[in-house]
């Protein structure tokens, strides 16, 4: 992954993963030792939180390559990521966004 292109986002937008798409299966014990590790990660980086979330459904080679597409995108940005500390004045503010019924098995919407 050192010399790989960097992408500018984890998932491709466009990109709608079913749990049963007919493709063979990955080796799990390599997906799941990447997904493990992205989702240790994700702690850290709210932006590849929902990537993750989405994979974990199944273990195929289509799974498994956007695996990879999220790991491309993690080393192509390093310096992103939260850190925490205490802070005296404390705001959170957050933005929700929902495609209509995007998941391609059950029809519903992800927000």
């Amino acid at each position: 992954m050192l010399n790989c292109k960097p992408m500018p986002t984890p998932m491709n937008v466009n990109e709608k993963l079913m749990v049963d798409d007919g493709v063979n299966m990955a080796d799990v014990k390599q997906f799941r030792s990447m997904v493990g590790g992205l989702n240790y990660l994700s702690h850290t980086r709210p932006d590849i939180t929902f990537s993750i979330s989405v994979i974990l459904h199944n273990l195929t080679i289509h799974h498994l390559g956007s695996t990879k597409r999220i790991l491309i995108y993690v080393a192509g940005s390093l310096d992103f990521g939260v850190s925490y500390m205490k802070v005296s004045d404390f705001r959170l503010y957050g933005f929700s966004d929902i495609d209509w019924a995007g998941c391609l098995d059950d029809r519903r919407s992800t927000s």
